[in-house]
C-alpha cells in the first residue's frame, strides 16, 4: 500500500497529515451534506410518525426538530469560519473544547453511529425486495444478512479505489434520489382527503398526552437530520473552508421542508393507526393507498437508489472521523494510513467491518429497521451536545479564537438552543438507548489507550478516569438489562 505524501509538520508540533487528493466545491459539499441526509429514514417517517403522533403533535416536533437542527447547523457554519484548522468538525470540536478523552469519545461515537446508520440502509432495501421475495423477509432474514454483507463488501472495493470517485457518484445518486420525494408529496397533496387529514390531527387513541407525543419522535426527527454537519466532517477537501459552513447551511434548508411535507402529507391519506402498521418503506404503502400499487413501485425504486447513495456518503464521513483522529494520535497509528488516492483504508476496513456485526446482530432483533434507527441517533447524541457546547464557549469567549473581546449576543443565544436541543434529545431518547450506548462506548477505551502508549503516555487525568467509570458502569448495567430482559434490542 503507498502511503500519500506528507504536506509537512502542522505549526502546532503535531503529526504530519497528508495532501488531500480531492478539493471539493461547495456544490460538491452542499450535495454530500444532502446526500447523507436524505437517506433511509425519509421513507420510513410515515410509519415512524404515526406510531407516536397526530398532525399537531408532528407539526410541533418539526417545528423543535427543525430549529433545533438549525441552530446546530449554524454551530457548525461558525465554527468552520472561528476554527479553520480544525478538520472532521464534530470530532475535532469536542476535543478542542473538552480535552482528548472526550474528543475521543465524540469520534468513536459518531464513527459508531455511521456504522449502526449504515446498517438501517441494508435492512430497508431487503426489506423492499422482500415484498417480492418473501425470503428476505423484513430485511432482518440469514438469506437477508448475507445479501446485505455482500453489498457492504461491494461498497468497500468501490470506495477503495479513490474519494474524487466516490464524491462525483454520490454528487449524481443524490440528484437522482430527490426526485421520487418530491413526486410523493406532490402526488399525496393531489389525493389528499381532508376528512382523514382532520381525524388525524390530534392523534388515534393508544397515543398520550401531546408532549409524549412530541418526545416519541424525537429520535426520528434526529436520525432523518444526521449528515447535516456532513460537510463539516469532509472539511479538510474543501477548495474554499468558508464553503464548509455555506453548504451546511444550504443542504439542511434544502431537504428540511421535503421531511416535514413528506409526514404531513401522508395524514390526509390513510387514518393514523393504518399508517402506524404500514410496511416499511411506509411510503410506498401510503402511495400505493393514494394511486395504486405503481406508487408502490415508484416509492421503493427511489429507495434503493437513495438508500445506496446514502450509504456512500456515510461510509466516507465514518472512514474520515477516524483517519482524522488517527493522524491527531486520538486513536491507533494504523488507522492513518492512506494511499496515494486519499482514501483512508485502514479505517475504510475497520468501519465495514462493525457494519458487518452489527448486521448480524439485526438477526437478534425484534424490529432490525427501528432498532438500528434509534441506535444510530442515541450514538450520535453525545457528539452533537459536545459540538453544541464547544460552540457556545467559542461564542462566550470569541478571544478564544478571533482575537476580539465579548461575546457575539446572536452566536451565544444560537450555540445556547442548539445545546439545550442535544440535551433534550438525550432526555427523549430515554434510558435504554443510553444503555445500549454505553455497551459501545466502553470496550472503544482500549483504541484510546492503545494511542496513548504508542506516544509513551501512561498516565490518565482524573476526568479521564471518572469518565470510564461512568461509561463502564453504564456497559455493566447495559449488558445485565439485556441478559434479564429489562430492555431488549
Amino acid at each position: 500500500m503507498s502511503e500519500a505524501p506528507p504536506e509537512g509538520a502542522r505549526a502546532d508540533g503535531g503529526p504530519e497529515r497528508p495532501a488531500p487528493a480531492a478539493k471539493l466545491t461547495l456544490v460538491t459539499l452542499t450535495t454530500m451534506v444532502v446526500g447523507s441526509m436524505v437517506g433511509a429514514g425519509v421513507f420510513s417517517l410515515p410509519r415512524r410518525f404515526a406510531q407516536e403522533t397526530g398532525v399537531a403533535g408532528a407539526l410541533i416536533a418539526w417545528a423543535v426538530a427543525g430549529t433545533g437542527m438549525l441552530m446546530l447547523a449554524f454551530v457548525f457554519q461558525t465554527l468552520a469560519v472561528r476554527k479553520p484548522d480544525l478538520d472532521a468538525g464534530v470530532y475535532a470540536y469536542a476535543k478542542a473544547g473538552f480535552g482528548e478523552y472526550l474528543g475521543f469519545f465524540s469520534a468513536f461515537g459518531y464513527w459508531a453511529s455511521a456504522c449502526v446508520g449504515n446498517v438501517t440502509y441494508w435492512v430497508l432495501i431487503m426489506s423492499t425486495i422482500g415484498a417480492v421475495a418473501p425470503g428476505l423477509g423484513d430485511g432482518d432474514t440469514l438469506l437477508a444478512v448475507v445479501l446485505s454483507s455482500a453489498g457492504l463488501w461491494g461498497f468497500f472495493l468501490l470506495i477503495r479505489r479513490g474519494v474524487k470517485e466516490a464524491a462525483a457518484i454520490n454528487r449524481i445518486v443524490t440528484v437522482a434520489k430527490v426526485v421520487p420525494i418530491l413526486v410523493f408529496v406532490l402526488l399525496a397533496l393531489f389525493c389528499l382527503k381532508p376528512h382523514v387529514f382532520a381525524e388525524n390531527w390530534g392523534g388515534a387513541d393508544y397515543a398520550g398526552s401531546l408532549f409524549e407525543q412530541v418526545r416519541g419522535t424525537m429520535l426520528a426527527t434526529v436520525f432523518v437530520f444526521l449528515g447535516v454537519e456532513g460537510a463539516s466532517v469532509y472539511s479538510r477537501h474543501a477548495k474554499r473552508r468558508e464553503d464548509v459552513g455555506r453548504a451546511t447551511v444550504l443542504g439542511f434548508l434544502s431537504v428540511f421542508a421535503v421531511f416535514a411535507s413528506v409526514t404531513i402529507v401522508s395524514y390526509g391519506i390513510m387514518p393514523m393507526s393504518e399508517i402506524a402498521e404500514l410496511r416499511q418503506p411506509s411510503m410506498g404503502g401510503v402511495l400505493e393507498e393514494a394511486v395504486g400499487t405503481w406508487g408502490k413501485v415508484f416509492v421503493s425504486v427511489g429507495l434503493i437508489i437513495s438508500v445506496l447513495g446514502a450509504y456512500l456518503a456515510w461510509t466516507l464521513m465514518a472512514a474520515e472521523v477516524l483517519y482524522v483522529a488517527a493522524k491527531d494520535r486520538d486513536m491507533p497509528r494504523f488507522l492513518s494510513r492512506a494511499t496515494a488516492e486519499d482514501v483512508p483504508v485502514a479505517a475504510l476496513l475497520m468501519t465495514t467491518v462493525l457494519s458487518q456485526v452489527v448486521l448480524v446482530i439485526t438477526l437478534f432483533s425484534d424490529d432490525a429497521f427501528d432498532f438500528a434507527l434509534d441506535l444510530t441517533s442515541a450514538l450520535t447524541l453525545i457528539p452533537f451536545l459536545l459540538a453544541s457546547g464547544y460552540g457556545l464557549r467559542i461564542a462566550l469567549r470569541p478571544e478564544s479564537g478571533t482575537g476580539r473581546g465579548g461575546a457575539v449576543p446572536r452566536e451565544v443565544v444560537v450555540a445556547a438552543l442548539a445545546t439545550l436541543y442535544t440535551a433534550f434529545l438525550l432526555y427523549a431518547a430515554g434510558l435504554k438507548y443510553l444503555l445500549v450506548s454505553f455497551i459501545f462506548y466502553a470496550p472503544a477505551t482500549v483504541l484510546f489507550v492503545m494511542a496513548r502508549r504508542e506516544q509513551g503516555r501512561h498516565r490518565y487525568s482524573f476526568t479521564e478516569f471518572v469518565i470510564f467509570s461512568v461509561s463502564l458502569l453504564g456497559a455493566v448495567v447495559g449488558v445485565v438489562a439485556l441478559a434479564v430482559g429489562w430492555i431488549s434490542l
